[in-house]
């Protein structure tokens, strides 16, 4: 099994280096690392007094790796799930923040095991998921990230300028849907013309 610090610099690569598209809500992002977040956690890199872009800028894969590992699986509890499902929420959660658990709460209340809409980990999170994990063994990651492929796409479906990220210019699977379906057995992938058929309403 990979160590958390493994799945945090796997999330590093995939998010690549500096970004700031208009289309994007988290604006200026460095490794996946936001604005927003180093302004939340005070992070000022460039030792200015300010934390602003060019702090986005100075960061570090070491950096983000740091703040990833700490701040989105450590703090909101992540290690307490079952370890099938933890490094699909980790991606996730650093992809959506605690929309990445309210998917999880979600879908194990779907599956009969009652946990609050919250994006929290907690006692009833942790126990709600060990079960849903134990009544589909084998098949909870899964699960999840279909769930989470599902939620992508309807992201897509509420808000037009995220649609790039979910589909190509060339009407293939988008960033987004590529990214869930690493953590879904090959099986379940959609093909292309599932994927087409899905997103056709987009014009």
């Amino acid at each position: 099994m990979k160590t958390v610090t493994q799945i945090a610099a796997e999330i590093v690569a995939r998010e690549g280096g500096y970004v700031n598209d208009p289309d994007d809500p988290g604006g200026a992002t460095n490794y996946g690392v936001t604005l927003a977040t180093l302004q939340r956690l005070g992070i000022d890199k460039t030792g200015d007094g300010r934390v602003d872009v060019a702090d986005v800028r100075a960061l570090t894969r070491a950096d983000a790796e740091r703040i990833f590992v700490e701040h989105y699986f450590r703090r909101p509890r992540l290690a307490e799930l079952p370890a099938s499902v933890q490094a699909s929420v980790f991606d996730m959660y650093v992809n959506a923040g605690s929309n990445a658990v309210k998917i999880l709460q979600r879908l194990v209340t779907r599956m009969g095991f009652a946990a609050a809409d919250d994006g929290l980990v907690g006692p009833r999170t942790i126990l709600a998921a060990q079960q849903a994990d134990a009544a589909a063994p084998g098949y909870f990651a899964d699960a999840y990230g279909i769930a989470r492929r599902n939620y992508d796409y309807s992201l897509g479906d509420a808000r037009p300028a995220s649609r790039k990220y979910a589909r190509t210019q060339s009407g293939g699977k988008g960033g987004w849907i590529l990214r869930a379906e690493e953590f879904i057995s090959a099986r379940y992938h959609l093909t292309l013309a599932e994927h087409r058929a899905r997103v056709a309403k987009w014009g």
